[in-house]
This record gives structure tokens, C-alpha cells and sequence, in this order.
């Protein structure tokens, strides 16, 4: 008789991946990453269990996006204030924080909870080529 397999926390190998956003579009490429940070990529995948790796994106200004999405995709923020609705367009967020533009894809993909919000820790992105985590020996991942 086979017992049924519960991931553990000492089953879990965390590992660091390094992607380049150049090229690729927004969307696709955000699902790929939620996955990874999810775990889903792994056998030892578990729902309730954050079994992901740590992703490392670089390159956040050059991601492409398809159709008119930089003139028409807005985000929209709250400074807590009466009338404080603030808006931004996907044109002028590029330019101005090119990484909250990732960031938001992939938190929209990830669980609404406290699970969710661990797995976005794993997740750091960078404007240019360059990243400070070089010592945790990432290995590069090519998203098809």
C-alpha cells in the first residue's frame, strides 16, 4: 500500500533563476514567471505549500507589449486622501518605475493571501542588465 506525499519544508530545494525581460511580452512572459515562483514547475508541487524558486528579472524596461496597451492599459493608485486617485499609463510607467510594471503582472497571477505574498518576495526585478545577486549563483532560464 503506497502512502499518499505531503511536501515538507525540509523537502523544499530552493533555487535561483536569472531571466532577461528583452522582448518578450508582458503577459506571457508574467505567467511564467508566477509559475515558477509558484512551483509549479517542480513534482514536489503542493497548492498550500510554497515550494517555488527565487527569480531574478533584468531588463524590466525593454519588455514588449502588443497592440495600443501603452497608450490605453492604466494603473491606477490611491494616495489615502478625498480625491486622491492617481493615474499613470503603461507609457509613462515604463519610463518612470519599469519594474512595479512586472511586479503588478505577476502579483495578478499569484494566490491573494499570505501565500501569495511570500512567493512575490522571491521575486526581484531589475530596470537594467545588472543585479546584486551575484554570490547566490543564479542560473540562467530561457522562457520559449
Amino acid at each position: 500500500m503506497e502512502k499518499t506525499f505531503v511536501t515538507k519544508q525540509a523537502d523544499i530545494q530552493r533555487e535561483w533563476f536569472v531571466v532577461d525581460a528583452t522582448g518578450q511580452t508582458l503577459g506571457r512572459f508574467a505567467t511564467r514567471i508566477a509559475d515558477i515562483l509558484h512551483g509549479k514547475h517542480k513534482p514536489i508541487y503542493s497548492p498550500a505549500v510554497d515550494v517555488g524558486d527565487y527569480v531574478i528579472v533584468v531588463n524590466a524596461e525593454k519588455i514588449h507589449v502588443t497592440g495600443r496597451k501603452l497608450d490605453q492599459k492604466i494603473y491606477y493608485r490611491h494616495t489615502g486622501y478625498p480625491g486622491g486617485l492617481k493615474e499613470i499609463t503603461l507609457r509613462n510607467q515604463l519610463k518612470k518605475h519599469p519594474t512595479r510594471v512586472i511586479k503588478h503582472a505577476v502579483r495578478g497571477m499569484l494566490p491573494k493571501n499570505r501565500l501569495g505574498r511570500r512567493m512575490l518576495k522571491k521575486l526581484k526585478v531589475y530596470a537594467g542588465p545588472e543585479h546584486p545577486h551575484a554570490a547566490q549563483e543564479p542560473k540562467p532560464l530561457e522562457l520559449r
